[in-house]
């Protein structure tokens, strides 16, 4: 396969860090690549590490700095290519696993459904157990995170909730992330996948009644996928268990974008006991995207934090985005916090919990805890330094709690007049300003 230079230039990061296995052991590039014409290498014949370091993702790497590849999407007109180093490293940090091709429902007009022949495009139809193993034994000391899914439905596999229990048997530190129709799985299965470890699982349900569901998600049953979530949630309550974290992603159609059906879902994702409901905007299939939600329209505007691409917390579930009021506590109010040059400085805050969700603590893997930031910026609030300094909660505060929270750094080395930006994070996920929570910024005075 040719990867000559074409005149309109390209740039993208995957060649640099993720890898896509398809259930025959061939492995892509780019997860949106659904009949396997970007084609790196094949573990079935060669070492993840050949493939990796070999000569065509080495070409590719090339062809991205210089500016073109027809692998990928363009840049715009007057964007100038982002410049890497040749040299990825030995392995990569994330890696894609499809299961199979294959999937049990038809979505309408989509790319990967069973009439576009996609299955026809691999040559296996499930993926074989032992090179799932000897893949995930050779990268997996490596990996931050495996995606548990690509093209086709993965849970269609008879062994793909072993699969999972064995990723995190092997590798618990391993972010483990799956997407699901949610209609191959027994009850039995649902409720043993949230005792693997696997970290996250989103279920594409998109509608709020099963006549609207059945439009996109065509022979799906909107009653078998909402049971199946319903007994994941359960599960994971039982066990009193911060994960698997529940998404319900709802894809926007002109059938399902009425005020009454969105109302129901988020009434439904409450009672079910679902973590995170979000919207989805797409501009296919042409006769069906959603003309209520357009780019620049009112109505997206009303929803805009709610949507899974705007940032990773929003969420449609009344209540539930993160929101905080915090408080800068000092003597002399409206007066610079002042400091000197390289010098410890010590604030004391109090943080309100504005929101119908418990801010943790503490979580499983260090994620989604929350810890009150401290952003440095310069006198005019421009950024200087996102990361400047971290406080950890005393305690998980409860919806409507508070907590008073010390947060210690070292003054800037250059005196001068700063501003402090505080917020809260979610760890490993987002800060609260991107769903739209209130940030409390002070001014500092360097000596």
């Amino acid at each position: 396969m040719s990867l000559n230079f074409l005149a309109t230039r390209f740039q993208c990061s995957w060649p640099w860090s993720t890898l896509v296995m398809l259930c025959d052991g061939r492995i892509v590039c780019g997860c949106a690549d659904p009949y396997g014409h970007r084609v790196l290498g094949d573990v079935r014949s060669a070492p993840v590490h050949d493939v990796w370091t070999g000569e065509t993702i080495s070409r590719l790497r090339l062809d991205l700095n210089a500016g073109g590849s027809r692998f990928c999407l363009p840049l715009k007109k007057d964007d100038a290519p982002v410049v890497r180093p040749a040299d990825a490293g030995a392995m990569p940090s994330r890696l894609y696993i499809e299961c199979t091709a294959a999937c049990n429902i038809s979505c309408h007009q989509a790319c990967c459904a069973p009439e576009t022949g996609i299955t026809r495009t691999r040559q296996a139809g499930m993926l074989d157990f032992d090179l799932f193993r000897r893949v995930v034994d050779e990268v997996g000391a490596s990996l931050v995170r495996i995606d548990f899914f690509n093209y086709g439905e993965a849970f269609l596999h008879k062994r793909a909730v072993e699969m999972c229990e064995y990723i995190k048997t092997r590798f618990p530190g391993i972010y483990l992330y799956t997407s699901t129709n949610g209609l191959a799985l027994t009850e039995e299965q649902a409720r043993r996948l949230v005792h693997s470890g696997i970290d996250e699982v989103t279920f594409s349900i998109d509608g709020a009644t099963p006549e609207s569901y059945v439009k996109y998600r065509q022979r799906g049953r909107f009653d078998l996928a909402i049971a199946t979530l319903g007994a994941m949630a359960d599960e994971k309550q039982r066990a009193r268990s911060d994960v698997p974290f529940l998404n319900w992603r709802y894809i926007l159609f002109k059938w399902n974008d009425s005020d009454a059906e969105m109302a129901l879902a988020r009434q439904l994702a409450q009672r079910i006991g679902v973590d995170r409901l979000c919207w989805e905007l797409t501009d296919h299939p042409e006769d069906s995207y959603s003309r209520r939600f357009i780019p620049g329209s009112p109505d997206l505007e009303t929803i805009r934090q709610e949507i899974w691409d705007d940032n990773n917390l929003g969420n449609a579930i009344a209540g539930a985005t993160p929101r905080a009021r915090i408080d800068v506590r000092t003597l002399v109010p409206g007066v610079p916090l002042l400091a000197r040059a390289g010098r410890p400085l010590r604030v004391r805050t109090r943080v309100h919990n504005l929101s119908t969700r418990a801010f943790p603590a503490q979580a499983t893997y260090g994620r989604r805890l929350v810890r009150l930031g401290a952003q440095l910026c310069d006198g005019g609030g421009a950024q200087i330094d996102r990361d400047f300094a971290r406080a950890w909660l005393p305690q998980t505060v409860a919806p409507g709690g508070r907590a008073d929270v010390a947060i210690e750094m070292l003054a800037p080395q250059r005196p001068g007049r700063y501003a402090l930006k505080f917020d809260l994070v979610s760890e490993g996920i987002d800060w609260f300003e991107r769903c739209g929570s209130p940030t409390t910024t002070r001014r500092l005075w360097v000596r």
